[in-house]
């Protein structure tokens, strides 16, 4: 070991929720980890670059958070998601004219999943790793560079200090420095579309419903969120192509408001901006692989989906979930090629599958051709009245194969 070197087991590049999960569940599991990420997270919700974005938490997830302890702090956060109501209101005015209810009570007994703001998933999450005595989470700090040996990779940070580790977590964005320094390349679709995300809060109750209203641009999504100064309160991700999109978000807040309600169909009467507005690139995004020699490649590093059906994360849990379990049982295989190559193997064509999947939701939903539009109102009408149909598209939803 060389000066001004540290040795863990794991290094985790990115501290994003997907880094600040994984810290967690590697460092509960008795492993020690390092978790860098080159900007410390933001954590109040009101604050200059905050993530108003959030996050749901289908069944699977909620599991695998479960059993790494986490759930137990996040659960008096989240709001349940009872039903995921789909709306076409592509029609020649805005106004809905195909209304279909998934109901979870259909597959389950339990919701589809559970709804927590970014900023606070952020908050709690980095406040449990304070209390890991076998992890470090270093903020502001980031991994610039990697070597790797069969039995070791070593990372080189930014503040100078060289760090080895058996294990190499590539979680640090869909523009990974870990993936491209691994030589790993990516397909990438654009879409020529971008979201707005922000809180909003409504004179009618969301009833645990989350709502999905297309008419063209993209969706225009409305999640449940717990009431806000004593009024019901939704997360918004609203969907349009780019121009439209800046467009929009340079808006005033009055003529902002009167936008999105007209997009809303007032479905929860009218809607008061409850934050501030962000705004982000769609596109979708796969790994040509994900592993490298002593390196996996989880979460967006891995893969980017457009934000529909609450997918993205979820994904990216599997990954940590498959890692995990990998890991423990056979710990003496930790970074080797046999553990990397099942993880391979275990998730990629999930990954595949889900991403292609997704593209192709969301090209329909941006459909801004008439005839086209008529034909999405027509399929969402058809796939909801078949039952069984309608419950395999739910349980593949929740991550069944």
């Amino acid at each position: 070991m060389t000066q001004n070197a540290l040795s863990f087991d794991i290094v985790i590049s990115g501290g994003g929720i997907a880094g600040l999960t994984a810290a967690a569940a590697f460092g509960k599991a008795g492993f020690s980890v390092l978790c860098v990420d080159p900007a410390p997270p933001i954590t109040t919700r009101d604050a200059d670059g905050a993530d108003l974005r959030s996050t749901a938490f289908l069944q699977p997830a909620r599991d695998f958070l479960n059993d790494i302890g986490l759930w137990q702090v996040l659960a008096p956060f989240a709001t349940p998601l009872q039903t995921m109501r789909i709306v076409d209101a592509g029609g020649e005015v805005a106004e809905p004219r195909v209304t279909k209810d998934f109901d979870a009570a259909d597959i389950s007994e339990e919701p589809f999943g559970w709804n927590l703001p970014n900023w606070l998933l952020r908050r709690e999450i980095s406040a449990i790793l304070n209390d890991l005595p076998n992890v470090e989470f270093r903020p502001g700090v980031k991994a610039e560079t990697l070597f790797t040996r069969t039995a070791q990779a070593r990372v080189g940070l930014s503040d100078g200090t060289k760090v080895f580790a058996k294990l190499v977590i590539a979680a640090d964005g869909r523009n990974s420095p870990m993936r491209d320094a691994a030589g790993i390349g990516v397909q990438t679709t654009r879409f020529g579309q971008k979201a707005l995300a922000f809180a909003v809060t409504h004179s009618l109750p969301h009833r645990f419903v989350s709502t999905e209203i297309h008419r063209t641009g993209g969706p225009f999504t409305l999640v449940p969120l717990p009431d806000f100064d004593g009024k019901p309160s939704s997360a918004i991700v609203w969907m349009e192509e780019s121009a439209k999109a800046d467009a929009l978000m340079a808006l005033d807040e009055t003529d902002f408001e009167a936008a999105m309600n007209e997009r809303s169909c007032e479905l929860y009467g009218p809607l008061k901006l409850a934050s501030k507005r962000t705004i982000w690139p769609i596109i979708a995004q796969k790994a040509d692989s994900l592993i490298a020699e002593r390196l996996a490649v989880v979460a967006e590093a891995a893969h980017v989906v457009p934000p529909i059906g609450a997918q993205g994360l979820n994904m990216s849990l599997k990954d940590i979930a498959t890692l995990l379990d990998l890991a423990t049982k056979h710990p003496e295989q930790l970074g080797d090629q046999l553990m990397l190559d099942a993880y391979e193997r275990a998730r990629y064509g999930d990954v595949k599958l889900r991403v292609a999947g997704i593209t192709a939701l969301n090209r329909t939903s941006m459909a801004s051709d008439q005839t086209l539009r008529d034909l999405r109102a027509k399929g969402i009408d058809l796939l909801h009245g078949v039952g069984p149909v309608r419950h395999g598209l739910m349980k593949l939803g929740l991550g069944a194969k």
